[in-house]
């Protein structure tokens, strides 16, 4: 009688293993509420489906805006099904929150790979004057603001900050030459600050008719801000 109801215990229990495993098989990957994208485990691959869907979203809110922006025109223009869509985004709103994160990051590489490499603090000068030349002359900002005023106007606030951050430590080695051949110490957040509202300003106003003067004019901002700080120093 033991001997016979041990063994009934032992394949019931060989049975709840035997589901339990089966069940954890089954179990779907792990979603992050709260507007995150889902968490899939990284592969190439997913790398490259996931840049494919966010080019593709460019695309649908340059096209028709950031409101209006369609899941099934995205899956259609990424190649990519509803299902695969949403293996790596929760809803609209975790894609365009995605979305702003991925031009935001890329803004900051393109900035980093331009000027890091340039050791001399004039020519790292001269590198970021022609990246932001290049940035407002093939940057999609501008048709952004157009077609998607409020999505536009709350990426612009969403980098501000972080980008004076960004533009401080890439003309480090600029400011140092500066300050050294001055003698004072810049107001290098604010100078940086003025920068990146004149380049704000380029996007919201931009000057067709002296589009080709704008290194000049940057490296002009550059002396006034330079000037204006040191006489604030000296005070």
């Amino acid at each position: 009688m033991l001997d016979k109801e041990a063994a009934e215990t032992e394949v019931m229990r060989g049975k709840g293993e035997s589901v339990s495993r089966s069940g954890a098989a089954r179990r779907p990957d792990p979603v992050l509420t709260g507007g995150k994208t889902r968490a899939v485990k990284p592969n190439r691959r997913s790398e490259e489906t996931i840049s494919s869907i966010l080019r593709a979203t460019e695309e649908v809110v340059l096209l028709s805006g950031a409101d209006r922006i369609s899941i099934l025109e995205v899956c259609k223009l990424a190649g990519v099904s509803r299902g695969t869509f949403y293996r790596y985004f929760s809803s609209q709103e975790d894609l365009l929150d995605t979305f702003s994160r991925h031009k935001r990051d890329d803004f900051h590489q393109v900035l980093l790979n331009t000027i890091s490499t340039v050791e001399e603090p004039e020519a790292r000068l001269n590198a970021l004057i022609s990246f932001i030349d290049d940035y407002l002359e093939q940057s999609r900002a501008q048709r952004l603001l157009v077609v998607a005023p409020e999505y536009a106007l709350g990426f612009f606030r969403r980098i501000f900050h972080d980008s004076i951050l960004r533009f401080q430590d890439t003309l480090d080695i600029v400011f140092d030459d500066w300050d050294a051949r001055l003698g004072v110490k810049l107001d290098r957040e604010l100078i940086c600050e003025m920068i990146i509202r004149y380049v704000l300003s380029e996007v919201l106003v931009p000057e067709r008719a002296g589009r080709r003067l704008l290194p000049v004019r940057v490296k002009r901002l550059f002396a006034s801000l330079i000037m204006g700080s040191t006489s604030r120093t000296r005070r």
